[in-house]
């Protein structure tokens, strides 16, 4: 099948790979380069270097409703456009431009988690179950008729651990829905249950208060984990948090930190182990060498929710 591949991440290049095994992918539709880091130095996404590696036309516009990108999408004449976490809105005239349309790969199991962060949104609420689902794009967000869904189990892994298992086992499966596309068995089904969405995430969101319950707080770190970093106040400063184990430790006050061979933190219900911590300025440490290096009585996370 004659296709075209949108996508922009580093998540979405096992998709591109795999579908070149059977199809052939005319061009790629990737984000523009964005300036990245400190000194802010223009840089491709990794689906765009990894079309160029692999020869393949690139097309970064800013906008899908240029006209001028209309024109080149038309002259390329694709059967069908494979969507991996592209990143731009599709207008209703592009929608119906290749036979076959837009397929996406989506790493929930819709219609739960519509939007940009689905694993985070999973992870962080502590769902079980999570997965996979490749749909047909439509003009409203994430809402198109399901192909095929694939369910897989959290199993305690951070967003990061797990989105990575999901590009690789959903590459495999977007390819099986495009192979049916180009046989005519592919056949979509209405998305059916309780609708929740999960719009991009910010530092903002990814505050940890240790007033909750010791599994929320695993959850949420988890779910924030690389990005957009898990963190919490101390002594004013922001402090990033790698991952907590929940203890049986019960009658520490929420927030404060009881420091000896492990470093536990009262919260809503039993303590939890911190493992590491980033000091504001500084670099990561383990949590007993961080306390140690405090020397200090009746240490405590700031739990007034200072969001900055």
């Amino acid at each position: 099948m004659r296709i075209i591949f949108a996508g922009t991440p580093a998540t979405a290049v096992p998709s591109l790979h795999r579908l070149m095994k059977d199809h052939e992918v005319v061009a790629v539709l990737t984000r523009a380069p964005a300036p990245v880091g400190r000194k802010k130095v223009l840089t491709a996404s990794p689906v765009h270097k990894t079309a160029e590696e692999l020869g393949l036309p690139v097309l970064t516009p800013r906008s899908l409703r240029d006209p001028e990108i209309e024109e080149q999408l038309t002259q390329l004449a694709p059967e069908a456009i494979a969507v991996v976490a592209y990143g731009l809105l599709i207008p209703k005239n592009l929608l119906e431009l290749p036979k076959h349309g837009w397929i996406n790969l989506h790493y929930s199991l819709l219609p739960r988690w519509r939007g940009a962060a689905p694993v985070q949104y999973a992870v962080a609420a502590g769902d079980e179950m999570t997965g996979t689902s490749v749909f047909q794009i439509e003009a409203g967000l994430d809402t198109g008729p399901v192909f095929d869904v694939e369910e897989v189990p959290v199993a305690g892994k951070t967003a990061g651990e797990l989105l990575e298992q999901l590009s690789d086992s959903g590459a495999q499966q977007l390819a099986r829905v495009f192979n049916a596309l180009e046989t005519g068995t592919a056949q979509a089904q209405p998305q059916e249950g309780d609708v929740t969405l999960a719009p991009q995430l910010t530092t903002r969101d990814s505050y940890i208060d240790f007033s909750w319950n010791g599994a929320m707080i695993d959850s949420r770190i988890r779910g924030y984990t690389p990005e957009p970093g898990p963190w919490a106040l101390f002594n004013g400063q922001r402090i990033k948090l790698g991952p907590v184990k929940v203890s049986d430790v019960t009658g520490i006050p929420a927030g404060t930190i009881v420091a000896g061979k492990k470093v536990l933190v009262g919260t809503a219900t039993t303590a939890v182990e911190l493992s590491t911590v980033t000091p504001a300025g500084k670099k990561t440490m383990e949590a007993a060498a961080w306390a140690r290096g405090l020397a200090a009585d009746n240490m405590s996370f700031d739990l007034e929710g200072n969001q900055q």
